[in-house]
Parts: C-alpha cells; structure tokens; sequence
C-alpha cells in the first residue's frame, strides 16, 4: 500500500546501500524513514563485488565477505524496524560493484538513497566517488544524505527550478512536501549580470525582467497548486551571481532540497552539471537529483 493521494508521481520502494560506514548507516535510516512516510518497502542492498573479486580472492576470503555482508544487513534491518515497526524491509546480498547493484535492485517508479561517504573515501572528500556515480549515471531520483544528524525539522521542501521546462520533475518535490505535511519552497534563482552590456541592463529593463521572471515561476506552480489542493506552496526568486551559492545556503533552512538534473545525449560530456556537482559536496541537508533531460543537452 502506499499514500498517493492527488498529483504527482507515484513513489515507489526506497533502495538504499550500505557497506559499514556511519554515513550509510546513517543514510539508511533516513530511508527507512523514507519508506515508513511512503507507505513502501525499504530494501537494503550490500554490494559485496564479488563478480570482480572471485577472480583473485581465496574461497575463505569470499566466504567472509559473504558472512560480513549478512551480518551488516541483518544488523542494518533490525535498526530500521526497530524505529519503525510496521515496516518491510527487504535485505539484498548483491554480487554486483556498488553503483551496479544499486541501479540493478530499484525499479522504474523507485529512489534510490546513499550516504555523503563510505568506506572507500578519503576524510577529505565531500561525496564519496560511489555517491557521486550513483547520482551521475541513475535514471532515477538519488537522496545523497548530507547534513547533520540531528538536525530538527524545518517543515518545509526547497525545489531549485529554472523554469516552466521543470515540470517534468518538480511533481516529486511536491509529493515529498506532501508526505511530509512540509511547505513546499520552488526557488529560482536570477542572475541580473547576465544581461550586462545590453540597453536591458537600465533600472526599469532589469526590473521588468525580474517581473517576467516571477511570472514564469508562477506559471511554473500553477498546475502544482491544482494537482495539489492542500500543499502549502511559496516561490521566491533569488537574485545573486552563483546559483550553487545561493542552494548551498538555501539548504541550511530546508529538510531536503530537491534538483533536476539534465544527462548530456549518449553520455557525452559531464554526467552532473557544475551547479548539481557544488551542491552534492557542499550542501547541509539531504539532496535529491531528479533526472530530466533538456532538449539540447544542457547541464544541470
């Protein structure tokens, strides 16, 4: 059973990847929460590699790491359902590399959830390489699970849009405000300095541009407002000249803050765009990557 009730798309099972770390264990408890709001299962997946390392690895080896992973798992299950106890959880030993196993367990209608950083990465980093894999090639939503543990709930969603070509994503953001009983915040962001160096530069051009721009917004939430009749729902557009800048510090005031993002045709060029890849490193809550593709393969 799940809680689909009005617009938007439908939610599916929460898959989520674990190999030990605080922050996957961490990331998989808030997909059980995740889960538990949605109504779905949980399933939680332990990409052991074994296709790659039964090439080399001596039979006892193999059967250790077999041992691990189901000890982890079972460990894993037992918090989630300890926190909630109506909850499915589904426990996968996956003989597939991480960002394979991941893709390979979710389904169409599913998302997919990992922590900022697991074992393999270095104190340094901001997202662990596997996060940002998973994040860069799935054709899925992905929760990179970043901010702080305890952080107390602000009641409200951010979906970062561009403009009326988002409608194609902005509906998850919209159902995960609606789960969560959030406020549902769509920003924008408007650079002014864009236009330097043309006659639109003068006071009144650039003011009427500002207006235009709150005016696709608007445009934008419209059919939000219908297909949602009782979500909350604010648009703000925010001027500045580094939109990165503006989401990282949007995050600080947001219980999860939602992107789309475009994947270049046949793969070519970089998987995320400047701003998406800034905001996974950098952000101070659990980020969410819509894909969506544009027209003529822009990044996000």
């Amino acid at each position: 059973m799940n809680t689909h009730t009005g617009g938007g798309p439908d939610l599916g099972t929460v898959v989520v990847g674990v190999d030990g770390s605080a922050p996957a264990k961490r990331a998989a408890l808030w997909a059980a929460a995740e889960a538990d709001r949605r109504r779905r299962p949980l399933r939680i997946v332990y990409a052991a590699d074994l296709d790659r390392l039964t090439l080399f690895a001596s039979a006892e080896a193999i059967d250790q790491i077999h041992d691990t992973g189901r000890e982890l798992l079972l460990k894993i299950a037992l918090a989630a359902q300890e926190r909630f106890p109506n909850l499915t959880v589904v426990r996968e030993l996956s003989r597939k590399d991480p960002v394979s196993a991941l893709h390979m367990s979710a389904g169409p209608h599913d998302t997919i959830v990992v922590g900022n950083r697991g074992l393999g990465g270095f104190g340094a980093l901001m997202l662990g390489s596997v996060g940002l894999e998973v994040a860069a090639r799935s054709r899925l939503p992905v929760v990179v699970v970043r901010g702080e543990p305890d952080a107390p709930d602000t009641g409200t969603v951010t979906a970062a849009v561009r403009g009326t070509a988002d409608r194609g994503w902005v509906g998850y953001a919209a159902r995960e405000a609606q789960l969560r009983k959030a406020t549902l915040r769509v920003l924008s962001m408007w650079n002014p300095l864009a236009h330097a160096g043309s006659m639109a530069t003068m006071l009144d051009g650039l003011d009427e541009m500002a207006q235009e721009h709150a005016r696709r917004m608007e445009a934008l939430v419209e059919p939000l407002r219908r297909a949602f009749p009782g979500l909350t729902l604010t648009t703000e557009v925010a001027s500045g000249t580094s939109a990165a800048g503006v989401l990282v510090e949007a995050s600080r005031h947001t219980d999860v803050l939602v992107m789309g993002a475009r994947r270049r045709p046949m793969g070519l060029g970089p998987s995320l765009g400047r701003v998406a890849h800034a905001v996974l490193h950098h952000a101070q809550c659990p980020v969410v990557i819509v894909p969506r593709r544009g027209r003529n393969g822009e990044e996000a």
